[in-house]
């Protein structure tokens, strides 16, 4: 049976040259995944090294939670607190020292056209100092110890490496951003290197090298794994569902454990995971009684979210303290969730309301609002980023129409959908005071990793390609103005941002 009957009969196509897309030697050109591989390691590892101590997102709290991963503390740990509920653990004297002085120095709110860092030495003499073994107890992080262990992985082993080595305070810091920048090289590598026969790798690869996932990529966060998950997920789905392809037996076992891990290292992906039991099962090469696994860790990764948020719950209760003193006590989930279910039409009210206060906000931080230091990258950024998005669904090839069929990509939408409310009213109950005017604390970068997808549900139903004179997809071309522009607004945003900063 041809290639092209195939398709139409919708039998699983194998991934053979005779599969592969061709237009004017396009995929012959270069790997998304090998220029993925230098594009973000360069920058991710210029963001570690120029980026402040502790100044990423949440950084402060995300080290103490690794830390506390990478020494066996996988439950939320309850601290004394008179301010009421808390969690956190312990930490070195000489990191504590280190954060304290980072936490005050990012909150100094130095005016223009001062740098933002008030005293570059003050970072040199405190990271320079050895990690102590004495702890200090009671340090605060609830908001990150309502987080499973799984996405602390990386940057635990970072941790414990640098213990083995004998690094100072400042390369124990250092040494963990740099393991979570490779497991991000790692992951997404791996879900670009699986699409490297095909045009859609061009439009992936712009979504990972955005610059607020290359900086996140290069400081401490559970949001690394999180993004990395989710894109390398994304182009697998992409691949079965969307393209019709035979999955490698590899490709299928990281789609799976995706599947698993995804919804416990952030809950509110938990749907993005169950996309899984769309993809027939035999574009995964299962068969017989293996047909129904897609089912099996799917309901796996279902009962993990379910029971690591039962066990996370209580920390909800001490979320408050993340705002100003006056509303430490105004975040009550409970009376949140009670609300949105008494009067949807209020809390709807509340949602229109953000949005038309905070869009502007939330489409610049989609691109990126770098850390503590709270910068926006440059015009220069954004656009140089919808150039490359414009390109790389311009040269997308089209999907399998016998495989990505209305109802399969009416699905995805639907459960993309739900997962930006889920967005939406996760920040609502965990986060926002109680009769707030708005629901606080979204923010842009939430959105990263459901980009993928949402591209390709609107390639399913988006007819415009671009072609050359000859009608052929572009070539070498095309590539090099997408790589080009996305390597672009990465160096304007690092330039930006180290001005800014540093001075």
């Amino acid at each position: 049976m041809s290639t092209e009957l195939a398709e139409t009969a919708g039998t699983p196509v194998p991934e053979t040259a005779a599969t592969r897309e061709k237009s004017s030697g396009f995929t012959r050109f270069c790997s998304a995944a090998a220029v993925f591989a230098i594009v973000a390691a360069v920058f991710g590892a210029l963001f570690a090294w120029l980026t402040p101590a502790f100044w990423g997102h949440d950084e402060i709290t995300q080290f103490g939670r690794a830390y506390q991963v990478a020494h066996g503390g996988f439950l939320p740990q309850r601290i004394p607190d008179d301010r009421g509920v808390s969690y956190g653990g312990e930490l070195p004297r000489s990191v504590d020292a280190l954060t304290s002085y980072a936490f005050q120095d990012y909150n100094r709110h130095l005016g223009e056209p001062d740098p933002m860092v008030s005293d570059p030495g003050a970072y040199d003499r405190l990271g320079a100092a050895p990690v102590s073994e004495e702890m200090k107890q009671g340090v605060w992080f609830t908001n990150t110890a309502a987080y499973s262990p799984i996405p602390y992985i990386p940057a635990a082993l970072g941790i414990r490496l640098g213990e083995l080595v004998g690094v100072d305070t400042g390369g124990l810091l250092l040494l963990t951003r740099f393991a979570g920048l490779a497991a991000y090289l790692a992951v997404v590598g791996f879900g670009l290197w699986a699409l490297r026969a095909h045009r859609v790798q061009w439009l992936v690869f712009a979504v990972a090298v955005l610059p607020i996932a290359v900086f996140q990529a290069g400081t401490v966060t559970a949001d690394t794994l999180t993004n990395a998950l989710a894109i390398m997920f994304s182009a697998l789905l992409i691949k079965a569902l969307f393209l019709g392809v035979r999955l490698r037996p590899v490709e299928t076992a990281a789609l799976l454990t995706a599947t698993v891990l995804l919804p416990v290292s952030k809950p509110t992906y938990v749907l993005l995971a169950m996309l899984v039991v769309l993809v027939p099962a035999d574009r995964l090469g299962l068969s017989g009684m293996l047909r129904w696994l897609t089912w099996v860790f799917a309901g796996i990764g279902a009962i993990l979210f379910a029971v690591w948020m039962k066990i996370a719950a209580p920390t909800g209760d001490g979320m408050g303290r993340m705002r100003a003193p006056e509303q430490w006590y105004s975040v009550n989930p409970g009376e949140q969730l009670s609300g949105i279910l008494r009067n949807p039409p209020r809390f709807l009210h509340t949602f229109l309301n953000s949005v038309w206060l905070r869009d502007n906000r939330w489409f610049t931080q989609f691109f990126g609002e770098l850390g503590f230091a709270y910068i926006d990258v440059p015009a220069l950024s954004i656009i140089a980023c919808l150039l490359a998005f414009a390109i790389g669904i311009g040269i997308t090839g089209r999907w399998n129409p016998a495989s990505a069929t209305f109802r399969r990509t009416l699905l995805v939408a639907l459960v993309l959908a739900a997962s930006v409310a889920m967005i939406y009213v996760t920040l609502y109950m965990s986060f926002t005071p109680v009769n707030y005017y708005l629901i606080d604390g979204v923010q842009g970068r939430y959105f990263v990793p459901l980009a993928v997808l949402a591209f390709a549900v609107l390639l399913r139903w988006m007819p415009l390609r671009l072609t050359d004179a000859g009608g052929r997809a572009p070539g070498r071309g095309a590539v090099l103005t997408l790589v080009a522009a996305s390597v672009l607004a990465l160096a304007a945003a690092l330039a930006k941002y180290t001005y800014l900063v540093w001075g």
